[in-house]
């Protein structure tokens, strides 16, 4: 785990070239035009620029692409890398090609010569994504300097102020892929819900609600799940109070299974060590908290995360076994391994019951069927409300986060019939992802705008991502903060 790299904006100042060290970055678009610093490059290196563009194999280069040289005759750096680039590109093109330039030069100091390109700042955000690494627990054989990454841009100010939200938000991503990536035995319930309270330091109201407390609200779906592990159940809610005062915020709800066995319904023993990322729901809402926090989004929104862990043990929950939720619905528990829907009901519940939202999004890793259906490409989201969906899928898109819209219906509910309780906690084989969103809707008031995002398959990952190295991802963080801006924020 490295702390994001410094990103500095300076003026540009292409005769500067000589005598920089390091990582140097020119841009050069597509058809082969060089902007003034890789005209000065190309006068330093005798004209290897010009023969690079003259190459026949240039014109297969996409926008993004990173021709790196090293050691470049006539200058003092380790490296010149030529960015393929067009002089005007999309904020997620630019955030594409920051990502590749990390890439290209994973962990290096270097000075992208941005000339007057309008989406520097994207870039820079790029960059600070992709240059996230997780390497806490090695033991490391001496410290390695962060990166600095310098973006000279001739409007340097500007781009400055430009990035100062988007590092926000890259530091929200960061954390969240903390989060995911963490062991379970150092990231408990207790340390999950230390490290939420370390963030009133920057604003957040922060509380903790105890078994003690949970009970008393009876929550006992909820504490169902995290009877059989030594980890005590917790429930923590932060608190951005950065709209009008007194108007209903928006909730934001995460599932925070920080290790899921599967309890009595045992996991099969292969693959169960990447349940580490059963809490990646409760990570994108801490993460999206802090984002809101550090930018000081003008809007109110409340993040509510429910934090256990699912063991089995003599005091686990036993499939069969009926436990009474928050509303007061029962609950006949058919499989013990789909706990996060018991979980986020209550917590869902809570958040209406207590703090009236203007609508409520759910966070969940919560169904193996989603991967089946979506892949490792799109989330999926679930709505009873057009608008609410809509914008979160315009947000989505916004940011280049995969979300893919599944259909709700009364007879995929229907699968949710028990003969003894109120419902049950599975709806069978068919349409799982489908019939898991059935249930929480159960748990949702009829005027209450609600989205659920099932993120199972987006939350953590076998291979790099555009913006993320293999593991988590942080997924989800980059949108809702823009569902925030777009739709939330006062003017």
């Amino acid at each position: 785990m490295r702390t994001m790299p410094a990103v500095r904006f300076t003026d540009y100042d292409p005769k500067a070239l000589a005598g920089m060290t390091d990582h140097v970055v020119v841009l050069v678009t597509p058809d082969g035009v060089m902007d003034q610093a890789a005209r000065s490059a190309n006068r330093l290196t005798k004209g290897a620029l010009a023969r690079l563009i003259a190459a026949p194999e240039f014109a297969t280069h996409k926008p993004g692409t990173v021709i790196s040289l090293a050691w470049p005759a006539g200058m003092a750096a380790e490296a010149l890398h030529v960015l393929v680039l067009p002089r005007r590109t999309t904020p997620i093109a630019a955030r594409q090609a920051g990502a590749k330039l990390i890439v290209a030069a994973p962990q290096k100091t270097m000075t992208v010569m941005a000339g007057s390109i309008p989406k520097a700042a994207e870039l820079a955000m790029g960059m600070a994504l992709r240059s996230y690494e997780f390497d806490r627990h090695k033991a490391m054989k001496e410290a390695k300097p962060a990166a600095e990454i310098t973006i000279a841009h001739r409007a340097y100010d500007e781009m400055a102020a430009a990035y100062a939200p988007l590092a926000a938000v890259a530091e929200g991503v960061h954390m969240t892929r903390d989060l995911v990536n963490e062991p379970a035995n150092v990231l408990t319930t207790s340390e999950f819900a230390r490290r939420i309270e370390d963030m009133s330091e920057i604003g957040l109201e922060v509380e903790i609600l105890d078994e003690a407390q949970l009970q008393e609200l009876g929550m006992g779906a909820l504490l169902c799940v995290g009877q059989g592990s030594d980890s005590p159940s917790k429930v923590a809610i932060m608190n951005w109070k950065g709209g009008a005062e007194g108007e209903a915020p928006l909730a934001l709800v995460g599932k925070g299974v920080v290790f899921d066995t599967g309890g009595i319904s045992l996991k099969p023993a292969a693959g169960m060590e990447d349940m580490t990322m059963d809490m990646g729901g409760a990570g994108v809402v801490v993460g999206t908290m802090k984002a809101l926090a550090l930018r000081k989004a003008r809007a109110n929104v409340v993040g509510l995360v429910g934090l256990v862990e699912n063991m089995p043990s003599g005091n686990a929950t036993r499939p069969g076994d009926v436990v009474k939720s928050m509303k007061g619905d029962t609950v006949e528990v058919i499989n013990t391994d789909a706990e996060g829907r018991l979980v986020l009901c209550d917590v869902l519940w809570y958040a209406q019951e207590r703090f009236n939202p203007c609508g409520i999004i759910d966070l969940a890793t919560l169904t193996g069927a989603v991967i089946i259906g979506l892949g490792h490409e799109n989330a999926a989201v679930f709505s009873n409300d057009d608008s609410l969906c809509n914008g979160f899928l315009k947000a989505a898109k916004a940011t280049d986060e995969g979300a893919w819209r599944l259909p709700l219906g009364q007879g995929y509910d229907d699968q949710l019939k028990s003969r003894i309780a109120d419902m049950k906690n599975v709806g069978g084989r068919p349409a799982g992802s489908i019939t898991a969103a059935q249930f929480l809707k159960r748990f949702i008031k009829d005027d209450m705008p609600w989205i659920h995002l099932d993120i199972a398959g987006v939350a953590s990952v076998t291979s790099a991502t555009s913006y993320a190295p293999k593991g988590a991802t942080g997924w989800g963080v980059m949108a809702l903060d823009r569902l925030v801006q777009n739709t939330f924020e006062a003017e």
